[in-house]
Order: C-alpha cells, then sequence, then structure tokens
C-alpha cells in the first residue's frame, strides 16, 4: 500500500466513522429534535384585490389551473372574510390581531388628518405587536418575502426589520407592473427595498414572474438542508394598474363583450352550482348610482370589455407563475412537505381614477397610455371600474373599500401536509391565519421576540377545521368586528351587523341573517330589534377596545387620496410659481429701469 492510498483509506475510515456516530446521535435525539426537521414548509400567497368569484374553483371562467388544482387537494373556504382593503388586511395575516391593534386602522393614504399620529392609524406595524415570521424564525424557520409590503417603510418597519431573512418588497399601496414606476402622482416613484435597502429592478421587470424569480433565487441561495421555511409573497396582480403579457389578454377578448349584468349572472349560477352559498341564496344588488351597460356605445363597451380581458389575463399570469413556484418544489422534493395558502386581501377594485380632475394630465405627463391596442402592455393603464367589480364579487353587495360582502367575503384556499380535502362553510377571518399556520406548524409562539411580548391572537386556529374534527371554530355568541374609514361590520352567529358609508353607502347601520342571506337583500333591523341593539352594544365595545376613532364629517376614502394628491402637486409647483414671480419681477423691474434711463436722455 503505498502513501497515497493509505491517506485515501483514511479518509474514507473517518467519514464513515462520523456519519455513524451522526446515526447514532440522531437515533438518540429526543423526539422533539427530529420533529423540528419534518416541520412543514409554508407558503402564502396573497392576490390583490381578487373577487370571492374571480378563481376558477369559485366559478370564474378565468383560467387558474394551479390555484384549482391546490383547491382540489386542500379546503376550499366559502366564507372567510378580510377588511375592505390592502394595508389592514396585511396586517391582521402578519399578525393575527385586529388591524387597528397593530396599527394600520386605515391606509396612510387615506387617512383623516385628526387621525393621524394615534396608535391605532401609524400606518405602519406597531413596534408592540409580532409577525408571524418573527414567531417562525425564532421556531427554526427560514424566512422569505417578495412583492407588495405596504406595511411600513420607517426605519424598523420594513420586512427584514419584521423577521424575514431575505425580502424584495414594494411599500406602496400599488405599482407599475412593468416598471420602477408609480401608479398614482399621490408618490413620487415607485419604493422598493431589498433587504431594507432601497433597490431596483431589471429591464424585464414584470411583477407576477419578477416575485417567483425572486423568491425561488431566495429559496436556492439562502436554506440549508432540513430547514423548513415561510415564504411570502404579495402579488399585485389585479390592482390597479391592471397590466399583462398579451399573449395572456388576447385569450379573453370577446368573453366580455355581453357586460357585466352577463357576468354577474354567470358567476352566480356558477358559484350556485359549487355549493358554494346555501341553496335559496339572492344576488346580491349593485350599488345604487352605478351604469347600464346598454347606455354605452358599442365602441365604449368594446374598450370596457377589454379591460375586463386584460383584468383576466393579469390573473392568469398570476396562476401561471404560481405554478412555476410549484414545480420548482416538486423538483426539490418540497411540495409534499409544504402547506400552501391561497387568498385575496380585499374585494374587487371599483375605482376609475381617470374620473378625478387632472389625472388624464398626469396619466399623460408620467407616460402612460389608454389605446385600445396596447391595453395592458408595457406603458399603458387600464381598469375594470365598479360596474365590472361589481360582477367580480358575485355573488356579494359592494366591492373593495366598502363593508358589504362584496367587499370583505374572499376566495381562501388551504392546501398540503396535514390538511382534509373539501370545503369549510364556516365563518372565518383574516386573523385565524397565524394562530392556524402556527399550529399546524407545530409551533408554540414564544412569549416574547426580543423584548417584545407577544400579544393574544384575536383569531382563532382553523387546524380542528381543517383536520375535519370541527365544523367550526367559533360559538353562536362569539363576535368579530371590522372597521375601515366608517365602512364597519360585526359578525355574531349567523349574523351580521354593517354600515356602509358615502359614496355609495348611505351610514344606515344594517342587519342581515349573513348564513341565509350572503347577498345581503333583506334588513332584519327592524324585525329583530333585541338583536341589533345588542350587536349594536357589542360593536361600540370592539370599537373602544381596539381603537377606532369616527372619521369627520364628510370624510370619503378617495376625496381624502385626491386631497393629498392635490397638495402635493402644488407643494411640488410652489417652487415653480415662486420662480416665476421673481423672473416676472426681474422682468417688470428691468423694464422700468430701462423706460428710466431712456427718459433721463
Amino acid at each position: 500500500m503505498n502513501g497515497e492510498t493509505g491517506k485515501r483509506n483514511m479518509r474514507v475510515f473517518w467519514k464513515k466513522s462520523a456519519l455513524a456516530a451522526l446515526l447514532c446521535a440522531a437515533m438518540a435525539a429526543p423526539v422533539s429534535a427530529q420533529e423540528s426537521v419534518k416541520r412543514p414548509n409554508i407558503v402564502v400567497l396573497v392576490a390583490d384585490d381578487v373577487g370571492f368569484s374571480d378563481f376558477g374553483a369559485y366559478g370564474s371562467e378565468i383560467s387558474t389551473p394551479n390555484i384549482d388544482a391546490l383547491a382540489g387537494r386542500g379546503t376550499l373556504f366559502s366564507n372567510f372574510h378580510v377588511s375592505p382593503v390592502c394595508a389592514p388586511t396585511r396586517a391582521m395575516l402578519m399578525t393575527g390581531v385586529e388591524s387597528h391593534r397593530a396599527g394600520i386602522g386605515n391606509l396612510p393614504e387615506t387617512l383623516p388628518e385628526s387621525h393621524q399620529g394615534h396608535p391605532a392609524y401609524l400606518g405602519r406595524l406597531r413596534d408592540d405587536v409580532v409577525t408571524l415570521a418573527s414567531l417562525l424564525k425564532e421556531a427554526g424557520y427560514k424566512t422569505y418575502m417578495a412583492g407588495k409590503w405596504h406595511l411600513g417603510h420607517e426605519p424598523g418597519a420594513l420586512p427584514n426589520a419584521r423577521g424575514f431573512d431575505r425580502s424584495f418588497a414594494l411599500d406602496a399601496s400599488g405599482a407599475d407592473n412593468w416598471e420602477k414606476k408609480s401608479y398614482l402622482p399621490l408618490y413620487d416613484e415607485a419604493p422598493w427595498f431589498e433587504d431594507g435597502k432601497p433597490a431596483s429592478l431589471p429591464e424585464d421587470f414584470y411583477s407576477s414572474e419578477f416575485f417567483v424569480d425572486k423568491m425561488i433565487t431566495y429559496l436556492e441561495e439562502d436554506r440549508q438542508e432540513g430547514e423548513p421555511f415561510f415564504s411570502y409573497i404579495g402579488f399585485q396582480a389585479v390592482h390597479i394598474p391592471i397590466q399583462a403579457p398579451r399573449s395572456f389578454i388576447e385569450k379573453y377578448e370577446g368573453v366580455y363583450a355581453d357586460g357585466w349584468d352577463a357576468l354577474r349572472a354567470a358567476r352566480f349560477e356558477a358559484v350556485m352550482e359549487r355549493g358554494l352559498l346555501p341553496p335559496g341564496t339572492k344576488m346580491g344588488p349593485m350599488p345604487d348610482g352605478l351604469e347600464d351597460w346598454e347606455s354605452f356605445t358599442p365602441e365604449e363597451q368594446r374598450y370596457l370589455a377589454k379591460s375586463m380581458a386584460v383584468n383576466a389575463g393579469m390573473l392568469e399570469a398570476m396562476d401561471f407563475h404560481i405554478g412555476r413556484l410549484i414545480d420548482h418544489l416538486k423538483e426539490t422534493g418540497d411540495y409534499e412537505n409544504t402547506i400552501f395558502v391561497v387568498m385575496s386581501d380585499n374585494g374587487p377594485e371599483p375605482n376609475e381614477p381617470t374620473e378625478h380632475f387632472g389625472f388624464k394630465e398626469w396619466l399623460w405627463s408620467a407616460g402612460y397610455s389608454r389605446d385600445y391596442e396596447t391595453l395592458g402592455e408595457k406603458g399603458s393603464y387600464a381598469f375594470i371600474g365598479s360596474e365590472f367589480a361589481s360582477a367580480a364579487a358575485a355573488p356579494g353587495a359592494f366591492f373593495k373599500l366598502y363593508a358589504g360582502e362584496g367587499g370583505l367575503r374572499v376566495p381562501l384556499i388551504i392546501a398540503g401536509e396535514g390538511v382534509g380535502q373539501g370545503r369549510a362553510d364556516a365563518f372565518s377571518f383574516v386573523t385565524d391565519l397565524t394562530p392556524t399556520l402556527l399550529d399546524l406548524a407545530g409551533v408554540t409562539p414564544a412569549a416574547e421576540i426580543g423584548s417584545v411580548p407577544v400579544q393574544e391572537f384575536a383569531g382563532r386556529s382553523l387546524a380542528p377545521l381543517l383536520k375535519g374534527e370541527a365544523q367550526s371554530v367559533r360559538g353562536p355568541e362569539d363576535a368579530v368586528g371590522i372597521e375601515l374609514g366608517g365602512n364597519a361590520a360585526l359578525f355574531r352567529g349567523d349574523y351580521k351587523l354593517t354600515r356602509n358609508m358615502p359614496p355609495l353607502g348611505d351610514r344606515i347601520w344594517r342587519l342581515y341573517n349573513i348564513k341565509a342571506d350572503p347577498g345581503e337583500t333583506e334588513d332584519l333591523a327592524a324585525a329583530e330589534p333585541e338583536l341589533f341593539a345588542d350587536m349594536m352594544r357589542e360593536y361600540e365595545a370592539y370599537a373602544a377596545r381596539v381603537g377606532v376613532l369616527d372619521v369627520p364629517e364628510g370624510y370619503e376614502q378617495m376625496k381624502r387620496v385626491a386631497a393629498l394628491t392635490r397638495e402635493k402637486r402644488m407643494g411640488r409647483l410652489l417652487p415653480w410659481a415662486g420662480l416665476a414671480v421673481l423672473l416676472l419681477a426681474g422682468t417688470i423691474g428691468g423694464a422700468v429701469y430701462y423706460r428710466r434711463r431712456r427718459a433721463r436722455g
């Protein structure tokens, strides 16, 4: 045996010895340590402004095969509720506590001046709440996020400071999907951050594709063998501006030529055929003041239908890229041991920005086009409007911003390790997701993270429901409240107390049997005065407990956005106005001086 052969044999001997020692240590390790290796991965996928019936599994004509496949192997929820706008929903998803207690009782972009600085309306996550990411990280998970954050970008507010190991985050209500560009004159730019530092976007950026690419990169680069991971993607689909590659849009051209009434009827029929709502359910009414499809010219109808085709194409594109993430997890062997959550942050977007003063001029100055032929493509700006939003929310009443079921009841699918197949019809709320995921992961929340005590969750774990051990996680007397800009609701048992504010609401409190009448067609306030009064007292107790402030007289969320935009634009114009005054004064002064010189001869 020569020297090299001897050395090689010795290396083999020591490797085998080390392997044997590791095997013995693993066999002798405590059960809890072995179980931690087997903890499931968690993937949370949040769509933006997707209505109750927008996914194929819920009755849509839009092709979402990857989401539908998850629904087929997991639990599809028919009675899941969120806030009527994005940031409060995301705050509750991330913390398990009510949005006001988390510091985001309203959007920072719509906050009345009198609410600014109040602990319930900081516009960012409060320092004394702990995120799901922090709790999972403490338990040994690697944590990643990509996409829309919108929970604050002040020091200590971005994802890297709130429990995420890696993050690529947009901290705004939305942005362009093709380039680093603002979608509202309220923002100077689209504020993107990677790991807490300002970031740029690649030339070939498209939001849904990029978020999945970034997540796959994080999973590949940062994780060690055997570590479980928490992956959170906040998609921009289908938030304004709706944009998608032409190949996805073309599939839906002509699909919406019959207008929103036909689409609402088709969606309602499909939802009922799937048994997602009880027999006898009536379609929720469209809000007063919306337009009749037949009042538009054929050319206008063609344009409106194309806008809805862009919306459908954007949603299908999101589903396509979700499929790429799923394929990656299958290739790495992680798929079977992964829990998937697919949800929307609120109901469909009704706003039509071009109705606001000066917005068309801003679009032109920002380089946006509204041309029919390129609608949805790079450089374009599209939206679906209130009427098609009402169809996407079918059969619910109202849509995003409002406390009708069309704004609060959205799709939720949970699938994967430890989750049974079927449908869940019991009431559930977004604050339930943090305790649910911790439960499914086998993680007992730490008492505190750093020096911050972990607050008691407002939600309930849905694990007993997902495992078929219970039909509901709440009793008939358990109440859940929600408030946003004066729009409010309180759920208790089969009933819902609710108020919707102007411009489409009338400030009147109403009572519905939400189990029998999810379309909110029959107000029971007069017929059930004792129940109505009792639930009003419960709502007032909820509002006092979490810190709800009354909105000022005449307040409307979109009016507030318009006012802030005007203030911002005036702020930009003032320096130029000052310069113009100086130039004018100089010109006049020069002319006077010249005339005097001439007069003196």
